[in-house]
Parts: C-alpha cells; structure tokens; sequence
C-alpha cells in the first residue's frame, strides 16, 4: 500500500511538469517576432500562417490548456496521458504502414513473399511492429477489441494476398482515413467531457468557498498540487537539459574558472521566465533545508529527528532569492548581467543558510559544554562544524571582495558574513570556558560575569559592524550618487540594526547595573550568622560559605540573587519587593538581626503550638525547617538564573527530600502570610519576627479562653 501511495505521488507530480514547461514556452515565444520571421520564409502563401490573429487566439488557448492540465484531478490526468499514448501508439502503427508500402514500391517486386528474402523480412518485420502496436493500445484503454487498431495491417493482408502496389497504397491511405474517423468518433463521444467536469469543479469549488473560505480553496490546491515540489522538479529538468547541451557540444574539458562560470550561466538561463524563477525559488529552499537538516543530524544524530521533526523548512532563504530577485529586475537581463547578478544574491543566500545553521548549532554547542557528556565524538562534532562556520565566511567574504569592486552595497552584504565569524568566535570561547569549569573541583564564583562581558564584547563589534555600515552609506550618499532605494536601505539599516541594537544594549546594561546596586546594598551575612543559619542557598541548592541577607531576612549567594534579579526584583522566597539600601531607613553595614529560632517556622505552620514551645533546633536536624526557608523558585526563573551561574554547568542540583516535601507546605505559608504582608517589606513597618512573636501569644490566649 505504501509503494502504491508512493508511485501516485510521483505520478501526480510527474504527470504536471508538461504543463508547467508549455507555460515555460509559451511566455518566451513572442508571437510578432515568429510571425515576421513566416513572412521572410517559404511558408508566407500557407494559409495557416496569413492569420495572426488566429495565431494569437491560439496562444492563448495554450495558456488555458495548461493551467488545465496543471489542475486536473491526478484520475483524470492519468486517463488523459493514457489516451494521448494511445494516440502516439495509432501514428506510430501509421508510420510503419507507410514505411512498408514505401519500400514496397522501392522494390518493385510483386511476387510471392517467400521467394525474396528480402521481401519477407521486410513483411516480417512490419509485421511483429503492427501486432505490438494492436497489442499496446488495447493495453492501454483497456478492451479486448483489438481490431479497433488494426486497420494500418490491411496493407500487410494485402500483400500477403499478393494484391497489386498501386492497390496497396490505396488501400493504405483508406487505413489511415478509417483511423482518423474512428479518432474522431472518439472525440465527438466524449465533446461534452470537459464541460461536465468543469462543471463538476465548479460546483464543488463553489461549495468549499462557502465551508472553509477562500484561504482553505488556496491551501488545498497547493498541499493538492504539491506546488513546491513540482516547480523543483520542473527546474531541475530545465538545469539538466542546459548542461547536457553544453556537454553535447563541447570535446574538451573545461577548467575550474570555466566550469564555474558554465554553472553560473545555466542557472541564469534557467531563470529568465517567473515559472522558472519560480522553480529556482524552490530549489533553493529545498536545498537549504537538506542543508539544515544535515547539520542537525550531524550534530545530535537520529535524536534530532524525534526531537523536532519539522526541523528547519528553509523558507527563509527562498523568499530572500524571490524578493532581491524581483527587486532587481533579474529575469529582465541579459544572460551574462543575469550571471553577475545571480553570483551575489547566491552569495547572500548562502550566508543566510550559515547563519540558520549557527543557530543550529550554538545552543547544542553551549549545552554541550555544559553538560558532563564525555563523548569525544560528540565534542569533536560540534567544535568542528563550529570551526567550519568561523572559516568558510570569512573565506567567502574575502572572494567576493576579490571579484567585486568595494561599494555600499556590497559592505552591507558581506557584514553578515563577518557578524557570522564573530558570533562563532564568542560561542565557542564560552564553550571553553564552560568545558574549563568542568574541570575545576570548584564552580568559577564570576562565571556570569566572563559570560556576559563576551556576550558585551560580541554585540559591541556586531554594532560597530552596522555602524560602519551605515557610515559608509551616508558618505557615498552624499559625496556619490543618490537613489531612493540606497536612501531607503540607509534609513532601514539604520533602524534595525543600529537603533534597535542600541537600545537592547542599553537595556542590558541599566539592568545589569541596577541589579548590582541592589546586591551591594545588601548586607553581608557573617560566619556567626552563616553557622546559625546553616541551611543550603535557595536558588542554586549550593552550600553558603558567603551570603547576602534580603531585608526580609532571607539568605542567599549574591552571584544568584543577582542573576535572579535580572528577571524580577522581588525576594525568591517570600516575593517581597527588594529596595536599595537608599531606600531603607535603619539598614546600613550592619546586618540583619535574626528573628527568634523558630518562629518564622511557627508562624509557617498557623501557630498550632503552645506559645513559648521550643521547636528542635539543630545543625540541618529539621527537614521542615529546610523545607519551608527553601520552596522552589517560579517556573523559569531557576533556569534564568542558573544560567551561566556559579555552580558547575549542567550540574544535577540536589533534591533531598526536605526540598521536595516542604516546598508544599511552604508554599501555602507564604500564600497565608502574604494576605497581611502586602507591597513592599519596610523593616519599620514589618519587623522582622515581630508578626512571628505575636502569633504565639494570640493562639495562647485563644487556648486559654477554651479552657
């Protein structure tokens, strides 16, 4: 059943390309150009060719004919190839006859057969070509009358009957008018076939317009019509036909240069009407796609098919083809201008293929090197497909400004080959530096900070790029030649990638620098306080051998609770509202004072206990404790902040199971305390314990009361 599917799908495809290929031919033929060429021939005084508006009316009834056959139902196409064989097989079966009776009358020989040896193998022959021919078209349509297509063997019988020649050709032209008028017949039987279809294809048009819409008409013609594919695979015909007839007529082997420049022409040949561009369009992306595909394969192997089976369509670089395509004038060219052209918007289209296979790559490269995989093979992989998209666009850039003259335009199209290199260079010194922790007993405390300064330093030369750019664009505009076009590429350059750039960098920054006030704001935890404390950092589940203290009285690494409030400026814990050190009356270098042990745990558990009841204290000897100081962070901000973080990449943080009991439980406290605490936690108006205090002494008295 498979196979089956398979073979009409090829067939459905196969069967369109004829279509698409008259259309090819009908849009090159110009029909003024063809008729002044009939006046200066032999063929003036035929009467086919005195009328031009005939002609004209003909062409485009070509142009219906194909659109036609282009959207027939793949049935219905088959049955029409099938009868235009059987057409081909009839003319065929004519052609022998005729041949036959030529050599007949060539040889003059009117005796029996088998007296001439030449004369039989000539019957013979003719013959075993007739019988193929009945046999065929029976095939083909699909009956078992085979004298339908036997009358080109009435000048076999004839001479085998050792009628005269002059009656064989006679009889022989009464086989082909008995031929024609039985073709005829057929035509007339089946006059209203079009329109019924037609009419069919109307209806049911009419009625998925009406469900679905128009969109849902579009979509199915094309997923129906497998238009990319199709346009391909008519291209590909169009390309190889090209280099055959250069090979055809070429005896020697060309050089390098030569073979380069024989590719770069048969493609702009194969580009000089929209269905071929069309198809060139096509090509490319599915191109890109193989491309992209391998890649990925190369990188995770099988694993990236079950992981996104998708994968990268390769839209993007097509759709850059059509449109400086079209924006250039490329079909509108002359061959070899069309070559030139073609060179660099290929040059372009390959950068962005290497640009989608960088983002591929750099997030599997990272992760990588985060991890604690020791596969050599899948290091080697990566660092060397890295090593690849770091050389090979320099080394197009650096041959395109071989060929080319330096201008505007072309600084612009290879900046995104520079940008590629640079952004190669910085993932893979973070992918050292990641493979460097690695090897480290200890995690690097200012990780974060290397990362974000080679991510700084990458982004500032990508901006320095475009701003070159742009420079360069304003200077040629004025001191060189001014155009719309070139005034508006400036303005969108500008924009995209000067202005917006800038702005996200400045972000970062202000960010950056907000969240390191807020930590050196903070006071620093001593060891006294670290000993008492004693408990795990919340956010990276590490032990604290130094600590920050939040003005809610919460402990943490300050390289985490900076990378945690480069997302939110809230505590991780209780989510109040962090402030600077300006901001907060009475906090200065001293440090926080520790509410009552236990208390922030009874208060936790809604103050069930006897006031003045001594909750066991210890070295970690409470689960609970650990549990309710330590709920789990929101969903994604832990991996925001662990990224790039202090501990050692890709490292398992330890689940115990205090962290995965008493997160529950810490949870529905703080739900409960946050109903009383809301906005920001000022140390003057919430102490801290002082809420925690009050609460014992209130369930004492209600106790009290009951009694």
């Amino acid at each position: 059943m498979a196979a089956k599917e398979k073979l009409e799908a090829v067939l459905n495809v196969a069967l369109r390309v004829p279509s698409i290929m008259l259309l090819d031919v009908l849009y090159r033929w110009d029909v003024s150009s063809f008729f002044q060429q009939i006046q200066r021939s032999s063929l003036n005084n035929n009467p086919l060719f005195q009328y031009k508006y005939l002609a004209l009316n003909m062409h485009y009834v070509g142009y219906i004919l194909s659109v036609v056959l282009l959207t027939l139902p793949r049935q219905h196409l088959v049955q029409l190839y099938l009868y235009f064989l059987t057409a081909l097989l009839l003319y065929a079966g004519h052609q022998i006859s005729r041949d036959y009776v030529r050599s007949e009358l060539e040889s003059a020989y009117e005796g029996p057969m088998y007296l001439e040896p030449l004369s039989m193998n000539r019957f013979t022959t003719a013959l075993i070509g007739q019988l193929v021919v009945c046999t065929l078209c029976s095939c083909v349509m699909k009956t078992k009358q085979i004298w339908l297509f036997s009358a080109h063997m009435l000048p076999l019988l004839a001479r085998l009957c050792l009628v005269p020649l002059e009656t064989i050709v006679i009889i022989n032209k009464f086989a082909m008018i008995f031929t024609g008028l039985e073709v005829l017949y057929f035509l007339g039987s089946n006059l209203l076939v079009p329109y019924n279809l037609a009419k069919s294809a109307y209806r049911e048009l009419v009625q998925v317009v009406e469900v679905y819409g128009l969109l849902a008409l579009g979509m199915s013609l094309w997923n129906q019509l497998v238009v990319p594919v199709l346009f391909m695979v008519f291209w590909l015909v169009l390309f190889a036909l090209q280099i055959y007839s250069y090979f055809s007529t070429r005896d020697q082997p060309a050089s390098r240069e030569r073979l380069l420049f024989l590719f770069l022409t048969s493609i702009a040949e194969c580009c000089s009407t929209p269905y071929s561009l069309l198809g060139l369009v096509f090509t490319v992306s599915f191109v890109a796609l193989g491309v992209l595909t391998l890649c990925k394969f190369y990188l995770q192997g099988y694993r990236a098919f079950m992981n996104d089976p998708a994968m990268n369509r390769g839209m993007t670089e097509g759709v850059t083809l059509l449109i400086l395509a079209v924006q250039t004038g490329l079909i509108e060219l002359q061959v070899v201008h069309r070559a030139f052209l073609l060179s660099i918007i290929l040059f372009i289209v390959v950068a962005s293929i290497l640009q989608s296979m960088l983002e591929i790559a750099d997030p599997i490269v990272l992760a990588l090197g985060a991890s604690r995989d020791k596969s050599l093979w899948k290091h080697f992989r990566a660092v060397s497909l890295c090593l690849f998209l770091l050389v090979f666009p320099a080394y197009m850039a650096y041959m395109i400004c071989q060929f080319f003259h330096m201008d505007f335009w072309l600084l612009i199209i290879i900046s995104s080959s520079i940008l590629t290199s640079l952004q190669v260079l910085g993932t893979l010194f973070i992918y050292v530096l990641f493979m460097v922790e690695e090897f480290r007993k200890e995690p690097v405390e200012n990780m974060d900070d290397v990362i974000y300064y080679v991510n700084g330093t990458y982004r500032l030369l990508e901006f320095l790029v475009a701003l070159c750019v742009v420079a360069y664009g304003v200077s040629e505009t004025i001191f060189g030649e001014w155009t719309v076009m070139g005034s508006m590429i400036i303005f969108i350059h500008s924009y995209y990638n000067v202005w917006l750039r800038a702005q996200l960098g400045w972000k970062s920054f202000l960010l950056r620098r907000d969240a390191v006030n807020k930590i050196k704001s903070l006071p620093i935890a001593t060891k006294e306080q670290l000993e008492k404390h004693n408990d795990i950092c919340a956010i990276c589940y590490q032990d604290m051998k130094s600590a920050v203290i939040t003005p809610c009285s919460h402990f943490f690494h300050a390289g985490c609770l900076k990378k945690w409030l480069y997302v939110q400026e809230t505590c991780p814990l209780c989510h109040c509202h962090l402030k600077n050190s300006s901001q907060l009356p009475g906090l200065g270098a001293d440090p926080v004072p520790q509410p009552p042990a236990g208390a922030e745990q009874h208060a936790l558990r809604g103050g069930t206990e006897a006031p003045g009841q001594e909750l066991p204290q210890g070295p970690r000897a409470q689960e609970g404790s650990r549990d309710k100081d330590v709920p789990q962070p929101p969903a994604g901000a832990e991996q925001h902040a662990l990224q790039g973080g202090t501990e050692a990449p890709g490292q398992e943080l330890p689940q115990g199971p205090g962290a995965q009991e008493g997160s529950r439980d810490k949870d529905e406290g703080i739900a409960r305390r946050s109903d009383s605490r809301e906005g920001t936690c000022d140390p003057k108006e919430n102490p801290p314990g002082a809420e925690d205090e009050a609460l014992p002494v209130e369930v004492g008295l209600e106790e009290k009361q009951q009694e």
